[in-house]
């Protein structure tokens, strides 16, 4: 069975989301993507307190300037779509009230007729946590997990109420109601964030950075599950930041989704090979405009679907 295919939408820089957003996303839903895909960054800081992802001395990569925000994107293309299902990955739930994103997420599913997927995280950067956050830093475990409590609440019937550290909602109607209960998927880079995507969630969103240690993780989180008796399935959307080059790259050069668009493809059965049922595709980064994201996306998924996945 082919996998699914979801394609990153254009909000760095380089793109004018009022006009790219709904130009890529109807081409995607007529190329045949299952899904559209947004991600969140708040700011791009000048000297940065830390690295990329915290590592010291990474530098942020430039799409990471002028990200557009990612619900207002997602609102564009649920506008001019009608299929495509509508995923974050990520939305990092501190920079969030807990209450007023739960009614957002529900306004944009009940409006889309029920095809938002709402995949959460807890963020890396300092700088963003300074500018934003509801907690500190050090709190943002706690945070996800009354975020996934509200949304709950805020998503389930009449009278809704809840009394936490951060949100208290005193017994009230609160609505719209999202057209069907939203699927959570959540990340799994410790013990305890393991726990509660067993628990707590839908399904897996993992970064895919090689076939083999996308197996290994999708084991890890299968064998979690097992022991923490979880009967439902578990789904799965792996993200695929990828580099787009005009021209192949040299063997030795090659890191995953790297390279043209037959070198992506390859990398996209090799991942599929993993028994990973979803991987979305984050092609912007590094193309010139809206037609040019067009081209390459349709390209990729003509052939990755040629090509038996």
């Amino acid at each position: 069975m082919p996998i699914a295919l979801g394609l990153g939408l254009p909000q760095a820089n380089q793109y004018d989301i009022g006009r790219d957003v709904p130009l890529v996303a109807r081409a995607a839903e007529a190329a045949g993507y299952d899904s559209l895909w947004v991600y969140e960054r708040i700011l791009f800081p000048q000297p940065a307190t830390q690295g990329l992802y915290g590592v010291p001395g990474l530098p942020w990569p430039d799409n990471y300037r002028g990200v557009a925000d990612p619900l207002i994107t997602l609102t564009l293309a649920a506008a001019a779509t009608e299929r495509v299902q509508l995923g974050t990955s990520v939305l990092v739930a501190p920079l969030h009230v807990p209450f007023q994103l739960a009614r957002s997420l529900a306004s944009l599913d009940a409006a889309s007729g029920g095809r938002v997927i709402a995949g959460l995280g807890t963020g890396w950067s300092l700088d963003e946590y300074a500018a934003a956050s509801v907690a500190p830093f050090e709190q943002r475990g706690a945070v996800l997990d009354e975020l996934l409590d509200v949304c709950a609440a805020v998503w389930g019937p009449d009278p809704v109420s809840y009394k936490g550290r951060l949100t208290t909602i005193a017994p009230s109607e609160v609505g719209p109601k999202p057209a069907r209960p939203i699927p959570v998927y959540l990340p799994a880079s410790s013990p305890r964030a393991t726990r509660r995507l067993v628990d707590r969630a839908e399904g897996w969103m993992p970064v895919a950075m090689g076939p083999a240690q996308l197996s290994q993780q999708w084991q890890r989180v299968q064998e979690a599950a097992a022991e923490r008796g979880r009967e439902r399935p578990l789904g799965v959307w792996a993200r695929a930041n990828a580099r787009y080059t005009a021209e192949p790259l040299p063997g030795a050069d090659r890191k995953p989704f790297h390279g043209d668009a037959s070198q992506i493809v390859e990398d996209l059965v090799a991942h599929a090979a993993t028994g990973v049922p979803a991987i979305l595709l984050d092609l912007q980064a590094t193309l010139r405009d809206a037609s040019e994201l067009v081209d390459v996306a349709t390209e990729v998924y003509e052939g990755a679907r040629a090509a038996g996945i």
